[in-house]
């Protein structure tokens, strides 16, 4: 006998006829009707069916059946329908999830963009359409950067991969439409940027600058060019671009060049930018030794007031200064740096630094590579007296020791004669000991006075370039992806290394909020103060060290994450639409402890 799904016994007939009854009959009070379990000292609980009443002003409740040797899932269903519940007796045809998306990933992005103010400095209309199209390729392109076709795709409601279109409203759209955001963004590029400058700039401070490249696919862009190609992509057309930085690394400003432009020949257009669109009238612009040469610190550095630098010299400087300036190796085994001043550089500091670990390795390197080299020119040698078609012709012989010299880079060190028939080289003794002698060596060069920073300061501004480094690696490799670059239209490029750049800025401020349960040390204080001298490696603090070595966080004991792997365990929190007898719902997958530990440092409610 089956009641509403519920199985029922014979045994327990007389009681469920009555509650039958009181179902037929007295339908309207059913709401009243409750089950009760009353205490039975040392005997099991007595399971009452009653229901309560008002009479005369006082609520009574009285007694319609005892249920106490019906099983316990029965009763627990009873109560159930009492409640106003439903039991089912086709689980599989009644419960199914429709639809699994990944959501606390999302929702980690969507939520760093809020409170960092990206989204109000975006737009003062978070409604529009292209405001929410542009926001959703920056967490796109944070979550899974590929193509702006596949990213529709991934935002369509037929084949999407996450809620992202959902939570952002976006609908229906096309490749078109993402095209036309894009142009909306690029037209903010100059806004958004001293926006984001005004927040993180200040007069006097640091300003990190950089430049690198990405190769290009296609030919009909006009900024793709051919040039020194850092992606090791012969042949490829490529764009330069340049980053601009705060001391701390979090990017403010990035803008795009052809793609062979010369590093110096990008700084002028970014003092422009820094002092007439950014307002900053006072600042250190710290650069690398390839971008800020003596001609552009001479004319473009040196004329303009409020500008002070650190830069460093280039081999051959060091090798000109350390000439007529013989430095004992044995002064730097007590200290590894040294403050000089020298009549090619007139006005400016230069910090003479030695650091034994690059001496090592410089060393090795040079071993290495001559090695190799050796190795090649052998066998072009060996090929010249082979039986079968042996090499011939000096030109044939130079094209075969030009790609070895190419690949390497050491032929300085070699002495080598060429003719029609034969083929010689050898070492250059002298060659490899003057370069010997400048191994762990490098001078920090900058205009600062000693009564604004001290050398210490100097080189540890210098060596601070690595955080701009690492946003490239991030940008166009480990996160991003900015390359390969498809898009033709000049302004379409622009507008795709800005949204990456928007999109790496993101990303900077999750990695700050997560380092406790990421790899990176977040305890830059002690790190700092254990590291004895800014021209020896950087340090890592004792917590992160044992964060490497048990990959587990402190002091809560759980596992670590790389940022890549930590948004990849978020996005097993999904929203799952559920149908039950044939009413749809959603319901949020239960965070994991390590899940919620992420979400809460990110502010993030679920």
């Amino acid at each position: 006998m089956s009641f509403f799904g519920l199985y029922l016994y014979p045994c327990n007939i007389f009681y469920l006829s009555i509650f039958i009854l009181y179902i037929g009959n007295y339908i309207a009070i059913l709401v009243c009707m409750y089950i009760e379990k009353v205490p039975n000292r040392n005997s099991p609980p007595c399971v009452l069916i009653r229901e309560s009443f008002r009479d005369g002003g006082k609520v009574h409740k009285r007694t319609l059946a005892n249920i106490s040797h019906l099983p316990g899932d029965l009763v627990e269903s009873m109560d159930l329908l009492l409640k106003g519940g439903r039991v089912f007796e086709n689980f599989d045809k009644d419960f199914q999830i429709v639809r699994s998306l990944p959501y606390a990933n999302v929702q980690a992005v969507l939520s760093t963009i809020k409170d960092t103010g990206l989204d109000a400095i975006l737009s003062s209309s978070p409604s529009g359409k292209d405001h929410k199209r542009v926001i959703a390729m920056i967490v796109s392109r944070i979550l899974h950067p590929c193509s702006k076709l596949a990213t529709v795709r991934s935002l369509h409601s037929e084949t999407t991969t996450t809620v992202l279109g959902d939570l952002l409203g976006l609908g229906t759209m096309s490749e078109n439409d993402l095209y036309h955001a894009m142009d909306w963004l690029l037209e903010r590029q100059d806004t958004l940027e001293a926006a984001l400058a005004k927040k993180h700039l200040e007069d006097g401070s640091l300003v990190l600058y950089d430049v690198s490249s990405s190769y290009f696919e296609g030919t009909h862009c006009s900024l793709a060019k051919r040039g020194h190609n850092r992606d090791k992509k012969d042949g490829k057309l490529q764009i330069v671009y340049g980053l601009l930085c705060n001391q701390e690394g979090c990017p403010v400003a990035i803008e795009v060049f052809e793609g062979n432009t010369a590093d110096p020949a990008t700084v002028k257009t970014q003092i422009e930018k820094l002092m007439n669109r950014f307002g900053i009238k006072r600042m250190i612009l710290v650069g690398d030794r390839g971008m800020l040469t003596d001609a552009r610190i001479r004319e473009e550095l040196e004329p303009v007031a409020g500008i002070d630098w650190i830069s460093a010299l280039k081999a051959p400087q060091i090798r000109k200064i350390m000439a007529g300036t013989p430095f004992d190796r044995s002064l730097f085994d007590t200290q590894d740096m040294a403050e000089i001043t020298h009549p090619d550089f007139p006005g400016e500091r230069l910090i003479v630094c030695y650091n034994p670990f690059l001496n090592d390795r410089r060393k090795t390197t040079r071993e290495e590579l001559l090695a190799a080299t050796e190795k090649q020119l052998n066998k072009i040698a060996t090929a010249l007296s082979r039986k079968h078609q042996p090499l011939r012709g000096g030109k044939e012989i130079g094209i075969a020791v030009g790609k070895v010299i190419n690949k390497y880079k050491v032929g300085k060190h070699f002495r080598m004669e060429i003719t029609d028939s034969s083929f010689s080289f050898k070492r250059k003794q002298d060659s490899m000991d003057a370069e010997a002698g400048l191994d762990g060596f490098y001078v920090i060069r900058t205009s600062i006075e000693q009564e604004q920073m001290t050398a210490e300061e100097a080189v540890k501004s210098y060596k601070q370039l690595s955080v701009v480094e690492r946003a490239f690696r991030s940008l166009k490799t480990v996160d991003l992806k900015i390359r390969p670059i498809f898009h033709y239209l000049e302004d379409r490029v622009r507008a795709h290394v800005f949204l990456c750049m928007l999109a790496y800025y993101v990303e900077w401020h999750m990695r700050q909020r997560l380092a406790p349960i990421l790899f990176d040390d977040d305890d830059k204080r002690t790190a700092e103060q254990l590291r004895i001298s800014p021209v020896k490696a950087a340090q890592v603090s004792p917590r992160a060290k044992r964060k490497a070595q048990t990959k587990k966080s402190e002091p809560d004991d759980r596992p670590v994450h790389s940022f890549q792997t930590l948004l990849a365990d978020l996005a097993t929190v999904t929203r799952n639409t559920i149908q039950l007898a044939g009413k749809q719902f959603d319901k949020i997958t239960t965070p994991t402890p390590l899940q919620q530990k992420a979400l809460t440092l990110l502010n993030v409610r679920l």
